[in-house]
C-alpha cells in the first residue's frame, strides 16, 4: 500500500498527557495500558506513511525546519500610482489613457520623476477622482502645489519617463511586481504611515469606526506635527463611518501595533527615519513607543540602515522611510530615489542578509496620480488607489506579476505568518499573506546587483539636512 502524507489539521490538536484521563478512569492495568498506548503509536505511524521507530527517539524526533524568510525589510517611498510610476511594466496592467469627468479620453503622457509641481492627495481628492466607482474625476484634482511653468496641462494624467526609474523596472522585471496592490486608506501619507505599522489610523483600539486623516492646525492650515510629543493646536482629522471629517483629535494614539507583537516573541525591529518629529515617523504618534522604551528602535538617521546591513546588525524586522529628496515625492524629490531604494537591496544583496530576507518596496499614497483600475470598497475610508508593490527576495517568483488583491495589510500579514505572530486585528485580518508572491520550492535566485545612477557612498556621505518627505 502507498504511503500518504498526514493532511494538515483544521483546529487545535490537544497534547497528550503521560497518564489519560480515560486509561485511569478505566483502571486498565499497566501493561495493557502500554500495550495500548503502543498500539496507538503504530496505528498512527501506519495511518501517516511513517516508520516504526520510536517516535521519542532523537534520531526520528526533528524540529520543524525554520521558515525560509527571517529578514523583513519594508521600505517606504512616496505618492505614486501604479499607473504613474510603472507605465509599461512588461505583463503588468498599467493604461495609456485615462477618462476625465466630461467623458473624454486624455492620452497619458510623460512627466520626469523630478517634476515641479504635487497634486492634491485628501480624502477628499479620493472621493473626487473615484466618482462612485467611475474613475472618472481625476480632472477636478486640484493642484497642492505648483512651481516653474505652473499651471500644466493635464496634470493628474501623467506617467513618469521610465529611464528616470530604471532600477525600479530592473528590480519589477527580476523579481515579482504586484499590480493589485491597493493603499489601504483613501488619503494621504500620515493615515497610509500608520496603517503600515498597525492595519490601521484610528486613535484607540475601540474606535475603529474612525480613521485619522489630514494633520490640521487649529486655523485650518496644514502642519506638520510632532506626535505624542505635540504641542497644543496640533490635531488630525477625522472621518466618521459616513466619510464626514467634522472632527479632529490629537494626534496620539494609543492602540496595538506590530512591533507590539514582535517585542513579545522576542524578534528584534527598528524603524528608520530622517526626522522623530515627522508626520511619516508612525511610531512617533503611538504613545506606548513614543513614551516607552520602544523608542529606542525608531533610528533617526535613515542611513543607517546601510551601516546596519553592512555591520551585520540588520533587526528581523525593518521599516525604511527616506527623507525628502530620496522620496519620489513630486515637486519634492530629487530625483534620486530609485538610487537610494537600490542602495538598500545591493546593500543586502552582498551581505549573508541576503539568503534569507524579503523586501517590500512600495509607496504611501497614489499622490493624486490618474490610475485607472477601481479599488475594493470597505467602509468610508478603505481602501484607496492602486499603488506600486515590488518583492525582492531569493524566494520571490522570478519575473512574475501578482495580479491578486493586496494592501498594506497584506505586509504585515506577512510578517505576522512568516514569524507566527497572533493577527492585530485590523486590516492584516482581511488581507492576504502575499503567499503567491513566493516560491519557497524553487532554486534560491542568485543576486545580481541593480545599476543605479548614485550608489550607497553618495547617501552615506550626503550633507544635506534630511527633510522629512511629503507635506501631506
Amino acid at each position: 500500500m502507498q504511503d500518504r502524507p498526514c493532511e494538515p489539521a483544521t483546529h487545535a490538536i490537544p497534547s497528550f498527557r503521560p497518564v489519560s484521563v480515560g486509561f485511569e478512569h478505566a483502571k486498565v492495568p499497566r501493561l495493557r495500558r502500554w500495550c495500548l498506548l503502543m498500539a496507538l503509536g503504530v496505528f498512527v505511524m501506519a495511518g501517516c506513511g511513517g516508520g516504526t521507530g520510536d517516535p521519542s527517539s532523537p534520531s526520528t524526533q526533528t524540529a520543524p525546519p525554520p521558515p525560509k524568510i527571517q529578514h523583513v525589510v519594508i521600505i517606504v517611498q512616496e505618492n505614486r500610482s501604479t499607473d504613474n510610476l510603472f507605465h509599461g511594466l512588461p505583463n503588468a496592467d498599467t493604461a495609456d489613457s485615462g477618462i476625465n469627468s466630461k467623458g473624454e479620453v486624455v492620452p497619458l503622457t510623460s512627466v520626469p520623476l523630478r517634476n515641479f509641481y504635487d497634486l492634491d492627495h485628501s480624502h477628499g481628492a479620493f472621493v473626487t477622482m473615484y466618482d462612485g466607482g467611475k474613475m472618472d474625476g481625476a480632472d477636478k484634482v486640484i493642484y497642492a502645489y505648483c512651481g516653474p511653468g505652473c499651471p500644466f496641462p493635464h496634470p493628474q494624467f501623467r506617467y513618469v519617463d521610465p529611464a528616470d526609474v530604471q532600477p525600479y523596472f530592473q528590480l519589477a522585471e527580476q523579481y515579482t511586481f504586484a499590480d493589485r496592490m491597493f493603499q489601504t486608506n483613501q488619503g494621504p501619507s500620515f493615515p497610509a504611515h500608520q496603517f503600515l505599522i498597525s492595519g490601521t489610523s484610528a486613535p484607540t483600539a475601540d474606535s475603529e469606526d474612525f480613521a485619522a486623516e489630514n494633520p490640521v492646525l487649529s486655523n485650518g492650515y496644514w502642519a506638520n506635527i510632532t506626535g505624542c510629543a505635540g504641542e497644543a493646536g496640533e490635531s488630525v482629522l477625522l472621518i466618521d463611518p459616513q466619510g464626514r471629517e467634522d472632527s479632529t483629535v490629537f494626534p496620539c494614539f494609543e492602540h496595538p501595533v506590530l512591533s507590539d507583537e514582535l517585542d513579545t516573541k522576542g524578534i528584534t525591529w527598528k524603524y528608520y527615519t530622517p526626522a522623530g518629529w515627522s508626520i511619516f515617523t508612525a511610531p512617533n504618534a503611538i504613545n506606548h513607543i513614543r513614551n516607552g522604551a520602544g523608542w529606542a528602535n525608531v533610528i533617526l538617521n535613515q542611513t543607517q540602515v546601510l551601516t546596519d546591513i553592512t555591520a551585520n546588525n540588520l533587526a528581523q524586522v525593518s521599516w525604511v522611510v527616506p527623507t525628502a529628496q530620496y522620496s519620489d515625492h513630486p515637486g519634492e524629490s530629487d530625483g534620486s530615489g530609485p538610487s537610494w531604494v537600490a542602495s538598500i537591496v545591493n546593500a543586502i544583496g552582498a551581505s549573508a542578509y541576503w539568503s534569507d530576507t524579503a523586501i517590500f518596496i512600495t509607496w504611501d499614497d497614489w499622490g493624486g496620480w490618474y490610475d485607472h483600475v477601481a479599488p475594493p470598497i470597505y467602509n468610508s475610508y478603505e481602501y484607496g488607489f492602486r499603488v506600486p508593490l515590488i518583492v525582492v527576495s531569493p524566494y520571490a517568483k522570478p519575473g512574475y506579476v501578482s495580479h491578486t488583491t493586496h494592501d498594506f495589510g497584506s505586509i504585515l500579514r506577512f510578517v505576522e505568518d512568516t514569524f507566527g505572530l497572533d493577527p492585530l486585528g485590523y486590516a492584516d485580518s482581511r488581507a492576504d499573506n502575499l503567499s503567491d508572491c513566493f516560491d519557497y520550492a524553487q532554486t534560491p535566485i542568485t543576486f545580481k546587483f541593480i545599476p543605479a545612477p548614485l550608489d550607497a557612498k553618495y547617501f552615506l556621505n550626503d550633507k544635506s539636512p534630511p527633510e522629512p518627505p511629503d507635506d501631506e
